[in-house]
């Protein structure tokens, strides 16, 4: 498995690889985490580029669920409600971000990730 590290800078995805790795993030907005799973899954020895979009995505979409059970647990005392409100525009907002930055052919590192699948 080659990494992406080493020649990420000089780095020029092919066309296949950034719509890949496009997918991998714009998809989460219909199907949640299902996307970058299954195109990490399929890609992952193919593609360095794609491999680290895709786990980078798959990554975000497993922390945005932690995020949306514990606000689910405080809306019992309603705050749960706006905060809910917050985390769903953030997922959406920093999905477009990522996506925008694989059309260009960058990687986009999400914040506020828990990394639980690593490389």
């Amino acid at each position: 498995m080659e990494t992406l590290d080493h020649f990420e800078e000089n780095y020029q995805p092919t066309s296949d690889e950034k719509t890949m790795a496009i997918l991998s993030h714009i998809l989460t907005l219909v199907c949640g985490f299902i996307a970058p799973l299954v195109i990490y899954l399929i890609k992952k020895d193919e593609s360095a580029y794609v491999r680290k979009h895709a786990l980078e995505s798959l990554n975000f979409q497993i922390s945005i669920i932690i995020y949306c059970i514990g606000c689910a647990i405080l809306t019992l005392i309603l705050i749960g409600i706006f905060l809910l409100i917050a985390v769903g525009i953030l997922a959406v907002v920093l999905a477009i971000i990522a996506t925008v930055k694989a059309s260009e052919g960058k990687f986009y590192q999400y914040p506020f990730t828990i990394r639980l699948i690593k490389e």
